[in-house]
């Protein structure tokens, strides 16, 4: 397991949330089978543990330790501002966590409103900290930004690091994510976005996106790419799907790919990029190696855009200027 390591404040709590997200997919999970007796006792003890010893003790203390304090003295105010409003939802959290841990080990015991009382309480944590989760992210994370000068935004990252270090030790990064596979790997637990998109929003998708994409899978063979009846850089139609790779390069070229190739599975590479003029306009082609969520190497994703007016770009234009 590779060592996580952040640079930003912002990008390092934002790990963090998705995290807690990831605990509380197995939390919900087990709320909705308490009724009918379907939920794993273990699981849901977990689940809880995590969500308050990371999710409050760790997480949250680096912002009410930390974040929090370093906005107040930047302007952001406490009472009666967005500060005070996620202190109030902390310990909102931390409430609804420290009763449900008390009850998991009486679940069996309970009766049927005593266990609807604490699937509601469950699924109420549930939405305290999904709203909380989006308001950081999306709202009060870029008033920081915009608020805290650089040189004291760069601290927070070791005062977080140090809060990790007190915590679980020098591999607590290592430790959290470890946690929550646990948790998942108890089964059932949906994780992957993808699951929620059908078919057709998935093929919708990518027709929409603005640039090509084809993916080489394992055997080197083309598999998928993506706008077949709209005009390409590179001309293709569905007959290239299904021959090797080596054949869609002109022969020059086939030596360069298959060294790219490998070093995708050997893992001495994590990219290649490469750009070309054609006639006014500037192509960017982009290879990246692709793996499932265990490491096992899926296959090759190529990416072909015309950047020649990214590079034109001047000033900015923003959302609402549009």
């Amino acid at each position: 397991m590779e060592m996580v390591q952040f640079e930003k404040w912002d990008t390092y709590l934002v790990y963090e949330h998705e995290l807690i997200e990831r605990a509380m997919a197995a939390l919900k999970k087990n709320l909705e089978g308490l009724e009918s007796g379907k939920y794993d006792p273990v699981q849901l003890t977990r689940a809880l543990d995590f969500l308050l010893e990371f999710g409050d003790k760790v997480h949250n203390k680096k912002e009410e330790d930390h974040l929090f304090p370093l906005m107040q003295q930047h302007g952001i105010p406490v009472e009666g501002g967005p500060l005070g409003v996620m202190l109030m939802e902390h310990e909102a959290e931390r409430d609804l966590l420290g009763r449900m841990g008390l009850q998991v080990p009486n679940l069996p015991e309970l009766g049927a409103d005593d266990i609807a009382k604490f699937r509601q309480e469950g699924m109420e944590y549930l939405r305290i900290r999904a709203e909380h989760i989006w308001k950081e992210n999306d709202v009060l994370y870029n008033m920081g930004r915009q608020s805290i000068p650089s040189g004291e935004a760069a601290s927070l990252v070791d005062s977080f690091n140090g809060i990790d270090l007190a915590a679980y030790g020098d591999k607590a990064k290592e430790n959290f994510l470890s946690m929550v596979e646990e948790l998942e790997s108890a089964g059932g637990i949906r994780t992957r976005l993808v699951e929620n998109l059908t078919s057709d929003q998935l093929h919708g998708i990518m027709e929409t996106l603005p640039f090509e994409v084809t993916f080489v899978d394992a055997e080197d063979t083309v598999a998928y790419f993506n706008k077949l009846d709209k005009p390409k850089v590179f001309a293709r139609t569905r007959s290239v799907v299904g021959r090797k790779v080596e054949k869609c390069h002109p022969q020059k070229s086939v030596n360069t790919v298959q060294q790219i190739v490998e070093g995708f599975r050997n893992r001495t590479h994590d990219k290649a990029e490469f750009w070309i003029n054609m006639g006014d306009e500037t192509i960017m082609i982009r290879y990246f190696p692709v793996f499932d969520d265990a490491g096992t190497y899926l296959g090759v994703c190529e990416v072909t855009q015309e950047v020649g007016w990214i590079r034109r770009l001047e000033g900015e234009q923003r959302l609402l200027d549009w």
